[in-house]
């Protein structure tokens, strides 16, 4: 049977990882000085948009795909050893 004692410390510094991450997007975001942060990032062409009079919908496509082969990739080269 699997030694499952470190899997929820590694999720939880995974989560603080994304947390700070997200937090400096944000930052980012807000004070353009910092380096303008990425404004290209979910409007890349594939992602949906559809705008009616009381309406919007947004759909992401190609920047899912683009963040699944980025992590899946990421988690490939770290899981080997």
């Amino acid at each position: 049977m699997p030694d499952w004692s470190g899997v929820g410390k590694i999720l939880l510094l995974m989560g603080g990882i994304l947390a700070l991450l997200g937090a400096f997007l944000t930052l980012m975001e807000k004070f353009p000085s910092l380096g303008g942060g990425f404004g290209w990032f979910g409007k890349l062409p594939g992602d949906i948009l559809i705008k009616r009079d009381q309406f919007t919908f947004y759909f992401p496509f190609t920047t899912s795909v683009l963040i699944s082969v980025v992590v899946s990739l990421l988690l490939y080269f770290l899981s080997r050893r």
